[in-house]
């Protein structure tokens, strides 16, 4: 997974949200602001620290230039600092902190924030019974990151988890979550539409009435719109079709239910795979919501990744994906997405992707967001690629991101 640089703005946005967690600490004896500390800490994380003793290495190796951008204007923090500071500081609130900077760079799908929900256990950890921990996340389709999440004990407890998640975030009017058929709960439906935002719910055979009173829709009927895949010795057909809800749905604010199949041959052996899926969405199209699913299998690939090698293979099939699209918009918006997903890696694939593009505003967000990240490496390309932009407030957004780089 890639990210842009972080412009001057963006950084001192992230300290300002740092800045308002409450500092624990007694006022005597403070060296070091603590958003300082916790920018410092979330910065030897992000380069690979994994212990406090690393955290504090790294404040020392970085020298005086990068602790003094978060306030350390005493030179760097030893490992004792930050040891303490981490302790003292409710996780709760610093949890939300993260969450906050990144909504503000999520991608976004037919101009909505889509926000994937699913629980995960995390691997390479144990709390003090030796169990791995699980956690309720809410994932934002674009760049992959966790908006926000929630601890629970045990698998079992995932349901009432989402619904204290969506109610935990500050602000979801207009977004659309996912929701994967666990967690496909009337009191879940009631709470998401609650904070102005709609839900696309999947329901399998878990579900075994409402699964089998969907499938008795006159399906054949309906209109489908297709994609295909194609990669690793594997062929993916997905066909979607939509329909208006019927009044016995009992999902509260739901609106349109759809037929999601699913055909795999791997090595000439088929599999299929029929879901349903309920949303609250009225505006959503076969195609829209065929994107907005398939943003809830982006991302979990997106967090299994660990590789660069295996992150161009992601890359590939999304593009094969993208280009299998037969709506136009749909396919525009996903080719973006994947030349901004390029842009830090793979520029010369990525400004060969958003020149492609006849959006002309597809195309111009992709060229900024790829200027942006040659910046720093190659300030004439990037110049080069921001003057070729059409619009001329988007030129001059692209000229003043490389200047703030």
């Amino acid at each position: 997974m890639t990210s842009l640089p972080m412009t001057a703005v963006r950084s001192q946005y992230l300290l300002d949200l740092l800045a308002q967690v409450p500092d624990p600490r007694k006022r005597r004896g403070r060296r070091h602001p603590l958003a300082g500390l916790l920018a410092a800490g979330i910065a030897a994380v992000i380069a690979g620290s994994r212990s406090f003793t690393a955290i504090g290495q790294w404040a020392a190796d970085a020298g005086p230039e990068i602790p003094a951008v978060p306030g350390a204007v005493r030179g760097p923090a030893e490992e004792s600092t930050f040891r303490r500071a981490f302790a003292l500081v409710s996780a709760d609130v610093l949890d939300q902190v993260p969450g906050a900077w990144l909504w503000t760079r999520a991608g976004r799908s037919s101009g909505r924030l889509v926000i994937a929900v699913d629980g995960k256990t995390v691997r390479g950890a144990k709390d003090k019974a030796g169990k791995a921990p699980h956690l309720v996340a809410a994932l934002a389709h674009g760049i992959g990151a966790v908006l926000g999440q929630v601890a629970v004990d045990e698998k079992s407890n995932e349901i009432p988890a989402v619904r204290e998640l969506v109610r935990a975030f500050a602000d979801l009017a207009g977004a659309v979550l996912t929701i994967d058929a666990m967690h496909t709960q009337h009191d879940t439906a009631q709470v998401i539409p609650g904070r102005g935002a709609d839900y696309v719910m999947t329901v399998k055979a878990n579900m075994p009435t409402l699964y089998r009173q969907l499938k008795e829709l006159p399906w054949a009927a309906i209109p489908a719109v297709s994609s295909v895949s194609t990669g690793h010795g594997r062929r993916a057909r997905r066909t979607i079709k939509a329909a208006l809800a019927p009044a016995w749905i009992g999902f509260d604010g739901a609106a349109q239910v759809a037929q999601l199949r699913r055909t795999v041959t791997v090595n000439g052996k088929k599999t299929i795979e029929v879901v349903y899926l309920i949303t609250s969405d009225r505006g959503a199209d076969p195609a829209t919501l065929a994107w907005k699913i398939r943003a809830l299998a982006d991302i979990a690939r997106a967090l299994a990744i660990t590789d660069p090698d295996r992150a161009t293979r992601v890359i590939v099939d999304a593009e094969r994906i993208a280009q299998s699209l037969t709506d136009e918009d749909s396919k525009a918006e996903a080719l973006a997405d994947i030349a901004r997903a390029l842009a830090a890696t793979d520029p010369d694939r990525a400004e060969r992707i958003a020149q492609s593009l006849t959006d002309e505003d597809s195309k111009a967000w992709a060229l900024i967001d790829i200027a942006g990240a040659l910046a720093a490496t190659d300030p004439d390309r990037a110049e080069r690629i921001a003057r070729s932009i059409s619009r001329e407030f988007q030129k001059v957004q692209a000229l003043v991101a490389i200047v703030e780089a």
